[in-house]
């Protein structure tokens, strides 16, 4: 399995500030030192190019991001002050998953050790979030034709709102989230398949839940998967709110990773959010999603015996909302 990483690209934060941003470089040291990928595949991603960030991104908000001229309002919506570094790690960091999205279509699993930046919108940032690196690389995909339906699993704890907002009149593209119902953002945009959930979820519940989502988002015909892997809905997590443990978290990886493969979908997983104030956990529970994702691309092998991809009139599923989810 081939996995991307920009960590050595960081960002030039004041002090205190609470993103973890050194659980980049934990996490890839965790990978190599427990010997879940070897050395030699682990890649350094290409840049965005600025015309890929375009397919989503307005041409204004691109610009305005290439060359310093943000507001501090806009600044303050993302949580991370304008520098030169801000800018190609953040175009680092979609290159991961649009690397990683073409190698799973050649793998049937690759990861991007970063990625998951679910909360831009088309025409600005906002937690933590500068580009859309998922909408990125599935538009590039799908405009390209090397897919023709894909979807998005999002378990980040927080929704992907500005992932749904992107996609929401895109036939093309299947969204799913899985997130707190009472947590950030407070307005919530509406995907496919929004799965509210209760502050104080554990395990099984949680994972109760996900299978059922499960069965819709694979009903849908994607020929291609990305999968958010948040590991802020952590029981340690300052931001999360649930009670999910390191355990049960390996366990939402395991099922969406062979609920994928016995699809014969390819899955291209990113990071996402994770706030632990004990670092080395969310650079543990990331860890634990790419020894899965590791263990899933060895059932795969290098033959890749993918479904047929849907006829381009084919229209995704009606949205839905948790509340009309049933198990």
């Amino acid at each position: 399995m081939r996995a991307f990483y920009c960590d050595h690209f960081v960002l030039p934060l004041p002090d205190g500030h609470r993103f973890p941003m050194d659980k980049y470089a934990r996490l890839r040291a965790r990978v190599l030192e427990d010997g879940i990928l070897p050395a030699d595949a682990l890649h350094e991603p290409g840049a965005i190019a600025w015309d890929d960030l375009t397919r989503v991104h307005t041409a204004d908000y691109v610009a305005r991001v290439r060359d310093g001229q943000l507001t501090r309002e806009e600044q303050r919506r993302i949580g991370f002050p304008w520098s030169p570094q801000m800018v190609e790690r953040s175009r680092r960091s979609v290159g991961g998953t649009l690397d990683a999205a073409r190698a799973a279509l050649q793998d049937g699993v690759s990861a991007n050790l970063a990625g998951g930046t679910h909360h831009a919108f088309r025409d600005r940032g906002e937690g933590y979030c500068v580009f859309n690196d998922v909408a990125v690389a599935a538009t590039t995909l799908l405009d390209t034709g090397r897919v023709r339906h894909v979807a998005v699993i999002d378990l980040d704890v927080h929704q992907g709102n500005g992932t749904a907002a992107i996609f929401e009149h895109d036939a093309r593209v299947f969204t799913c989230s899985l997130h707190g119902a009472s947590n950030y953002p407070f307005r919530k945009e509406r995907s496919d398949l929004d799965v509210p959930l209760p502050d104080g979820i554990a395990d099984d519940e949680y994972l109760a839940h996900l299978t059922g989502a499960l069965d819709l988002v694979l009903a849908s015909g994607p020929d291609l998967v990305f999968f958010v892997a948040g590991a802020d809905p952590y029981e340690g997590d300052r931001l999360g709110r649930m009670r999910l443990t390191e355990a049960g978290l390996r366990r939402r990886d395991a099922i969406v990773l062979g609920r994928c493969y016995a699809e014969r979908v390819p899955v291209a997983v990113s990071m996402a959010g994770g706030y632990a104030p004990d670092v080395d956990a969310i650079a543990r529970i990331h860890a634990g999603t790419i020894a899965e994702a590791a263990a899933c691309a060895r059932l795969w092998g290098r033959a890749i015996p993918c479904r047929p991809s849907p006829s381009p009139s084919d229209a995704s599923a009606p949205r839905q909302s948790g509340d009309e989810h049933r198990h």
